[in-house]
């Protein structure tokens, strides 16, 4: 019988060259249907979002100098260097690399990664291969006449195979599931990224507070010495018999408050203190020795680019987020969809099967199988029917979803830049206060030791600086952490964040 050599390889006989060509034909037509099949449901787009196209918050109120916002693009990969401050520098760059939170983020992109293989694999062929021994004795039967008679002795079985299937994807359902994983994969990215615009952000607010907290108690101490120093003025007048007990009563009560108001502010810094241990996974106390110094609030830049707000939409992770949200529901569509369609698979399988083991693997041993099959559910009770329901409330749900972030980030700029613009006001006018009482302090005490006024003239004096001192301290923590709301709210650290992790081992 002639022979054909294919590849030098393997030889069939000249009779199975019309068989093995159909066959090569039937496997390409398959492949080519899954290749150019149809996937069902709706396509992707990316949702239509109007957004204004200037920031009301830059024309509802009058920049107040020496800091302003700006249209100008924006640029907040590193915005917490505007403030000029090492430590803080220093402190962003190690959360990004250590922060719990942001390698929560990273576990999770693994996570969907890996079910996006997951989801990818059905297009392949699935190959098992399986062996098997089995020794069996046959049965017996009782026969009318109650005598046994044995039907089969003591056996032996083994065989040894593989076994191949291949659903063919002709309705997407299964490019739909990969389209819906990837989309699920970008969503875990973009959470990493409103995970670390997030970190940096509290790493910013918490040290502020700790710099603002030191500033009180320094305004605190200050004010108590001045206190102090004036209550022994008044002990010396009331023991030579210049005043009386009230006045001495008033500025020992007065020392004695502004005392108390010192804990307090100790107490907040050590929290602020442990709050960015935490935020750089370490212990609580693990930053106390080299945070306890006192350093000055840093101070804000002289202009911050705020962009325009069509430029939120592409900045914003939880946006993108958000869209790629709607992107894996309206493909779950298509893969509930898929389900009312035929399936169509191609199995087949190749093995030996003999009764000794030393005669696997010979011709007469061997046995193969192959073919297609189709399954088409007829009748299920509307449960195909009612998932494509399902998911197009879901994609619905997404899609609301995307809108309300979109409006929530437009708010938050918003209201950061209301925030900015007036407390700035509210600063300068503090200054003002500052200024006209310590000068009030100084001649109420005139007045009282040149006996033209009480003792409660200077008291009043007195609480008055201290509590616009104070004031003023609270308004630049407040300056400081609007503009770090500011900066969160258009979306920005996170691309400094990947970069600083770029050298950690890809997730």
């Amino acid at each position: 019988m002639p022979l054909k050599k294919v590849n030098d390889l393997m030889y069939i006989t000249a009779d199975a060259r019309p068989k093995l060509k159909t066959l090569l034909l039937s496997v390409t037509a398959f492949c080519l249907i899954t290749l150019v099949g149809c996937a069902v449901g709706p396509d992707y787009h990316p949702p239509e979002t109007k957004v204004p196209s200037t920031w009301d918050g830059q024309t509802a109120v009058t920049p107040v100098t020496p800091s302003k916002t700006t249209i100008d693009p924006v640029t907040l990969v590193e915005w917490w260097t505007a403030f000029n401050d090492p430590t803080l520098s220093y402190l962003v760059d190690m959360a990004v690399r250590a922060n719990l939170d942001v390698r929560l983020a990273e576990a999770r992109i693994r996570q969907a990664r890996a079910a996006r293989g997951v989801a990818g694999a059905p297009l392949w062929p699935e190959l098992d291969a399986s062996a098997l021994y089995q020794r069996s004795q046959g049965s017996s039967e009782v026969s009318g006449g109650g005598a046994v008679a044995t039907i089969g002795g003591l056996r032996n079985l083994w065989q040894a195979g593989l076994d191949a299937t291949w659903e063919i994807d002709i309705f997407g359902g299964t490019r739909r599931n990969l389209e819906a994983a990837t989309a699920d994969l970008q969503a875990a990215v973009e959470d990493r990224r409103d995970v670390l615009i997030t970190l940096v952000g509290d790493v910013g607010t918490n040290y502020i507070n700790l710099r603002g907290f030191q500033k009180q108690i320094d305004i605190a101490r200050e004010n108590l010495k001045a206190q102090k120093h004036n209550a022994d003025i008044i002990q010396k007048r009331h023991d030579a018999g210049f005043v009386g007990g009230l006045d001495v009563a008033n500025a020992k009560a007065q020392v004695a408050t502004t005392e108390a108001t010192i804990p307090v502010f100790e107490s907040s810094a050590r929290a602020a203190i442990y709050n960015l241990g935490v935020l750089l996974g370490r212990e609580p106390a693990a930053l106390e020795k080299n945070l306890a110094k006192v350093a000055p609030i840093p101070p804000t830049p002289p202009e911050i680019p705020v962009g325009l707000p069509s430029e939120l939409l592409r900045r914003r992770p939880d946006i993108r987020r958000a869209e790629a949200q709607i992107h894996a529901a309206t493909a779950r569509i298509g893969v509930a969809t898929a389900d009312l369609f035929p399936k169509f698979n191609l199995a087949g399988s190749y093995g030996f099967s003999a009764a000794e083991a030393f005669k696997l693997g010979r011709s007469t041993s061997n046995f193969w199988s192959w073919g297609p099959s189709v399954t088409w559910p007829i009748f299920a009770g509307g449960r195909f029917y009612f998932n494509i329901k399902v998911q197009d409330a879901l994609q619905e749900q997404a899609l609301l979803t995307y809108e309300k972030t979109v409006l929530t980030a437009l708010k938050d700029v918003e209201t950061a830049l209301v925030a900015y613009a007036k407390q700035q006001a509210t600063r300068k006018s503090l200054s003002e206060a500052v200024v006209n009482n310590r000068k009030a302090v100084d001649l109420a005490m005139q007045l009282y030791m040149a006996g033209k006024s009480d003792f409660l003239n200077v008291l009043i004096a007195q609480r008055s600086l201290f509590t616009s001192e104070d004031a003023l301290a609270q308004s630049t923590i407040a300056l400081d952490t609007n503009l770090i709301a500011l900066y969160k709210a258009l979306g920005g650290g996170w691309e400094k964040g990947e970069a600083a992790m770029a050298g950690k081992a890809k997730p």
